[in-house]
């Protein structure tokens, strides 16, 4: 049975303390509030990853993740982060080719699979995101770009690596916007992401894959979205930046 995941991004925003300080209040609602098998991430800028990961220790759970690393080991790159070096902090997880990164850093597909090999090698989960621009959903081609950036992305992996990644669909047009896809567009997109794995691997591999849904998720149309056949949780924004917010969308899966 796939996994119920909630996972924050809380992008570049708060400093040490106050993400600290809403880390602990997410932890605390958690334990108090939460009586699921869902499992709940907060990928965060990398100067909170240590503390965080810490306090998460003590959370049923919760896990900590970043939001970007550096497709090498290491070496002469000046501003950067590794992989070994998110994992040795104790973080699991890790956001790749986020729609922010794909535009504003130039990420393409093919950088993007060195980023997901790296990850799995010291043992991240990759949480893959793809989506369509507003361009690209309303001339219809959304399909194939889809299909596009699993192939190039991520459906270079063996069988046994791919089972532990989560695919995160982000309409590129209801990021940060207030559109949201509908839960009917989400779940047909989500529909089809899980018959393309199909295809590639298995219909086994593909039952079990998480598929999150990311844009504009709120603690109001967190239900609908959630209550789809092949919607498996959410990869949140704005909302992560609010325990109460955050904690309800959690709460949808209790």
């Amino acid at each position: 049975m796939r996994k119920k995941i909630v996972a924050g991004n809380w992008k570049m925003n708060l400093d040490y303390q106050e993400g600290i300080s809403l880390f602990s209040e997410v932890v605390n609602m958690v334990k108090d509030e939460v009586r699921g098998e869902q499992d709940i991430v907060v990928c965060s800028p990398f100067i909170h990853l240590y503390g965080i990961s810490a306090l998460a220790k003590d959370a049923n759970n919760v896990s900590t993740g970043a939001q970007n690393i550096h497709q090498e080991e290491s070496g002469a790159f000046t501003g950067e982060i590794s992989a070994k070096q998110i994992r040795s902090v104790g973080a699991n997880y890790v956001i790749l080719g986020h729609s922010e990164r794909r535009a504003y850093f130039g990420e393409t597909n093919e950088l993007l699979a060195k980023k997901v090999d790296i990850a799995i090698k010291y043992q991240l989960t990759p949480i893959f995101c793809i989506g369509e621009t507003k361009e690209e959903r309303e001339s219809g081609e959304f399909f194939s770009v889809i299909k596009e950036q699993l192939t190039q992305g991520v459906f270079h992996l063996e069988a046994d690596d791919f089972e532990n990644i989560v695919i995160a669909y982000e309409p590129v047009w209801a990021i940060g916007t207030g559109l949201t896809a509908s839960p009917e567009q989400a779940q047909e997109v989500h529909a089809y992401i899980r018959k393309v794995i199909g295809e590639q691997y298995n219909t086994t591999l593909a039952d079990e894959i998480s598929i999150l849904y990311g844009g504009s998720c709120n603690p109001k149309n967190a239900p609908d979205l959630f209550s789809q056949a092949d919607i498996d949780g959410g990869l949140i924004g704005g909302a992560s930046l609010k325990s109460r917010d955050f904690t309800d969308i959690v709460k949808v899966f209790n």
